[in-house]
């Protein structure tokens, strides 16, 4: 099963590419992991791409396109893979179905309002990183941390401003690959609403579909 997973920040594209991940038994590949992995090693596709983060320009679609061309080689990747966060463009798009077939793409989608809900709910404990969410992970004395007691804070990214200008974002980017793969007769659409479980067997039904 070679697999693409698109969706907005907050509709738990990454928790569901885990256990499609586990479920299938393929290797869930993500560009953030690949970059790093890259860079740690001081690999040539590593080096080149350091110099552009470090001038903090936006890494070049080519050399995205070879980090991502090497990880579809490694041996845990034949039997097929779940890419989380590749491609972001239609040049990509174009350059990954040159290089291996993708049996399907599927979306995670959230009405704005709710994506909007799950992201500005988002509470974190400064001192161990603990993350909570006021209506689906409440700590147990509002506010305040459960292991440590430390007051809770809203990350600057979870700002209902910086929120919807992150879905506008994507829904920019998104649109035009979500038709590409739609005239390709590869897209399937997933409504992320309900429990973790409910979503995940939303998502094995599209793919059988």
């Amino acid at each position: 099963m070679r697999l693409v997973l698109l969706g907005p920040p907050g509709a738990g594209k990454g928790t569901q590419a885990e256990k499609l991940s586990v479920y299938f038994g393929i290797p869930r590949i993500s560009t953030g992991d690949i970059l790093r992995h890259n860079v740690a090693q001081n690999t040539e596709l590593g080096k080149k791409a350091k110099s552009y983060m470090d001038s903090g320009q936006l890494v070049p679609d080519d050399l995205v396109v070879k980090m991502v061309e090497h990880r579809l080689k490694e041996s845990d990747a034949r039997k097929g893979f779940i890419l989380d966060g590749f491609p972001r463009t239609i040049a990509q798009a174009d350059a990954l179905l040159k290089m291996t077939k993708i049996d399907a793409v599927l979306s995670f989608f959230l009405e704005p309002e709710e994506l909007i809900k799950r992201n500005t709910g988002r509470r974190v404990c400064p001192k161990d990183d603990t993350v909570y969410h006021v209506l689906m992970n409440p700590p147990k004395k509002p506010g305040v941390c459960d292991k440590c007691g430390t007051a809770l804070i809203v990350r600057a990214d979870d700002r209902e401003d910086v929120v919807r200008k992150r879905i506008e974002t994507y829904e920019k980017q998104t649109a035009p690959l979500i038709k590409y793969y739609r005239d390709r007769g590869m897209f399937r659409e997933v409504y992320a609403t309900g429990l973790i479980e409910e979503i995940f067997l939303r998502a094995v039904e599209a793919l059988k579909a």
